[in-house]
């Protein structure tokens, strides 16, 4: 066992820092209900189906006050994850016509740049009616009119703006959200004021409990009929559908997460959220506890971090972090740290290397570039031409060239994400490793890969990942 694997880790064995890790209590609830289930497919008319219709629409409702959201104003599709959110809103959306309209014009779509993958995708679906806002000055311009340069959707053409709560590389919380995936993990998300509430909102239940894997796409009433003309529809979500002599279909008018939620639902995941909302609550209180305990033990984190240092004065680690965002403050910034490691002499350590050496001590991060390529290009200083050419040069998201093949650049990062299962051992624990690890402290280092002087007969020691030179006269 090593010495840093935390003994407390639900089912791991070791120091998770990435991903939540449901309770055990979660789990035992969860197999209890499937050993004494006896529910079958909502869509038909028996009398364990009907049972449970009937929890679906409990659980929906559970979630929807999770998030104080007045169902009477709010509807909540589920969905398999925050992405399957995101995709059916654009599909959506490239679907609708404008009243009046003969044909379907497309639709405008402006993003952040700190936007997920997921919804940089969306774009595709826009017919090349599309911005990427640099940064939130732009933004605020753009909504305030004040913008230099047209921007937005033409006149009559419907537009969606989309907006991350919170990036997912640096875990900088933003003003405005619809993909509340990562900010819904240890953030109290507040939809009680349908005025400012987002028009749609993409979230993952999974990030946010540990269990189960499904997500939600909450929709403003009042926006869902953009949503309504969509061509696709898929079993459970017409009335009738005529195949021979013509292709007539009439769509189910109930509610909007009917016409929506395509075949059958997982329905057993769905029912374990429910005891999910509970057990979460139970142990962990309120949200609002959740991010208080967070921003606390996020604070320490980048503390620890900022104050490693080699013995020549030299970072250990290059954190990338928003000017406003400010650890130990919930409304700014989350229980996220990005960083990359690097020696006395500045050069990276690559981040693959930094991950794998972590996973050999049972700590369990991510590295790579976080599906967030705006985030990436913004603090790694790439430009478009720059990703084409180490794309060419053979750099590939799941096989990363090196520091040294680069030029020492890194087209990603190191990323250790907190929540609300982490504790100020876990937070000890990495500190610990990164300190044993990659803190060069001899006296005698090299200043730069070409500065030593061949007289001396310096010898190169290796810890872990970590290059020092010994002077061996």
């Amino acid at each position: 066992m090593s010495p840093y694997a935390h003994k407390d880790a639900a089912t791991s064995g070791g120091t998770e820092l990435d991903t939540y890790v449901p309770p055990r209590t979660l789990i035992r609830v969860g197999k209890t209900y499937l050993d004494h289930g006896g529910t079958t497919n909502p869509h038909s008319a028996s009398t364990p189906s009907a049972v449970a219709g009937a929890k679906v629409d409990e659980v929906r409702l559970q979630a929807l006050k999770f998030f104080r959201s007045d169902p009477e104003k709010f509807d909540l599709v589920f969905v398999s994850n925050a992405s399957a959110a995101i995709k059916l809103v654009a599909e959506c959306f490239r679907d609708y016509r404008a009243p009046g309209e003969k044909t379907r014009g497309g639709f405008w779509y402006g993003y952040h740049r700190d936007v997920h993958t997921s919804m940089v995708g969306t774009r595709q679906l826009s017919k090349d009616q599309h911005h990427c806002f640099v940064n939130d000055d732009e933004v605020n311009q753009w909504i305030n009119g004040t913008l230099k340069r047209k921007v937005g959707p033409k006149k009559g053409q419907v537009g969606l703006f989309g907006f991350p709560g919170q990036s997912n590389m640096t875990g900088r919380r933003l003003p405005y959200l619809l993909d509340a995936a990562a900010l819904a993990t240890a953030c109290p998300i507040d939809l009680s004021d349908e005025a400012t509430a987002p028009d749609f909102m993409a979230v993952s239940f999974y990030k946010i409990f540990g269990f189960p894997n499904v997500g939600a796409l909450i929709v403003r009433k009042e926006a869902g009929c953009v949503l309504k003309q969509r061509k696709y529809f898929g079993g459970g979500t017409v009335d009738m559908v005529i195949t021979l002599d013509d292709t007539w279909h009439a769509k189910r008018q109930t509610s909007l997460h009917d016409q929506l939620e395509d075949g059958t639902l997982p329905f057993h995941s769905i029912f374990a959220l429910g005891h999910a909302i509970e057990v979460h609550q139970r142990l962990f209180g309120s949200m609002s506890q959740i991010s208080a305990h967070t921003a606390f033990l996020a604070k320490r984190l980048h503390g620890g971090m900022s104050n490693l240092t080699h013995v020549n004065g030299v970072p250990v680690c290059r954190i990338y972090k928003d000017p406003e965002a400010i650890y130990g403050d919930a409304k700014t910034q989350g229980a996220t740290v990005a960083f990359n490691v690097q020696d006395s002499s500045g050069m990276p350590i690559a981040y693959s290397d930094v991950e794998k050496l972590a996973d050999e001590h049972n700590l369990y991060l991510r590295s790579g570039g976080l599906c967030n390529p705006g985030g990436i290009a913004t603090f790694q200083n790439f430009t478009a031409p720059d990703m084409k050419a180490i794309f060419t040069l053979g750099h590939r998201c799941s096989k990363p060239l090196t520091p040294e093949q680069l030029g020492g650049k890194m087209p990603g990062v190191v990323r250790v994400s907190l929540g609300a299962m982490s504790t100020i051992s876990d937070v000890d624990i990495f500190l610990a490793f990164m300190a044993d690890h990659y803190v060069e402290t001899y006296q005698s280092i090299r200043e730069s890969p070409m500065g030593l002087a061949e007289s001396d007969r310096l010898e190169l020691v290796h810890f872990g990942y970590c290059s020092v030179n010994q002077l061996t006269r």
